[in-house]
């Protein structure tokens, strides 16, 4: 049976750094109240010049350095986003052509902080099906160009980055094991953009009420959050008979250290076996878990062998988790 691999990772993190001190200069708040309810000391922003397809170019370009792999190889890419370069055309699609690739399909998912997770097990069953043997997964957002920096309840939280892994084929027994994905529409409130869109087209008016800005109710958020990737995580052991001990590390979603704590706490997996970095990064949405993989990949902390658990959860509401074996 054919298994999706992930057989290379990349990242990129733009080189503005915002820390919790400059925010102090900015809004009316404080660094230790930052880390204390977020976790987050830093997060990078995007240059004028950088779209989101940008961030995604040079996170691919990392991973094909780690491959014997060409991007002309490359039957499919996904890019998972947010914050596209345009509403139309994709944003995979200027990726696309930022690579030089002429025979790919190319197409955008959106289900916000989930999205890596939704378009790996996309890619997942691409490739279990034998319609595509490679594909090019990028999580890419530029959130600092949709933050009220006025609003200091989201604005400290948000950054921008890019993680991208190339996905192929494999008979052996290793790569995805399982994915599992999951939304609640009724809750789309609790983390939505009203602008831009056709219930509020882009206007004088909606500008005027910021409505192209982030808006999150963070106290509900957690509530469900902790819940539901507890429960999500705990089913994804269960069907795959696996203990969380057997766990060699969980890669959650960063968006916030308490909700890692506390999921990571319900499960009973010690936090040294979960990788946090949102210390660094603050919330990059879907970019989030891709770029924590890479790095977990760089430091060594995943082996071949080890079952590796991806979690997250976001705007929709959305959630997944994917368990692999590297």
């Amino acid at each position: 049976m054919l298994r999706a691999k992930i057989i290379a990772t990349g990242s990129y993190a733009p080189e503005r750094v915002l820390t919790n001190f400059d925010l102090e200069k900015m809004v009316d708040t404080s660094d230790e109240w930052i880390r204390e309810r977020s976790g987050i000391r830093e997060r990078r922003i995007a240059s004028e010049k950088e779209a989101a397809s940008d961030l995604a170019y040079e996170a691919a370009k990392a991973a094909f350095k780690r491959t014997d792999i060409k991007p002309k190889d490359i039957e499919l890419i996904i890019v998972a986003t947010v914050t596209g370069d345009m509403p139309t055309p994709a944003t995979a699609c200027h990726l696309q052509h930022k690579l030089g690739i002429k025979k790919a399909a190319a197409f955008d998912v959106n289900a916000a902080c989930s999205g890596f997770l939704y378009g790996l097990s996309i890619a997942d069953s691409f490739i279990k099906s034998g319609a595509y043997k490679r594909i090019l997964l990028v999580g890419t957002e530029v959130l600092s160009r949709f933050t009220d920096w006025e609003d200091r309840t989201t604005c400290v939280l948000f950054g921008d980055g890019a993680g991208a892994a190339i996905l192929e084929a494999t008979d052996e027994n290793r790569g995805i094991v399982s994915a599992h994905i999951r939304s609640d529409g009724a809750l789309w409130e609790l983390l939505h953009m009203p602008g831009g869109g056709s219930i509020n087209p882009p206007s004088k008016e909606s500008l005027k009420k910021k409505m192209h800005y982030l808006k999150m109710k963070g106290n509900e958020i957690f509530k469900v959050a902790v819940r539901t990737l507890e429960n999500l995580a705990s089913r994804t052991l269960v069907e795959n008979k696996l203990k969380p001990s057997q766990l060699s590390l969980l890669i959650p979603h960063q968006a916030n250290l308490r909700i890692i704590q506390a999921t990571a706490e319900r499960l009973n997996i010690p936090m040294e076996k979960v990788f946090v970095n949102i210390d660094k990064y603050g919330n990059t949405s879907a970019a989030s878990i891709p770029i924590a993989l890479d790095e977990a990949v760089r430091q060594g902390r995943v082996r071949d062998g080890d079952y590796v658990l991806l979690e997250a959860f976001g705007g929709g509401l959305t959630w997944a988790s994917v368990l692999i074996k590297w």
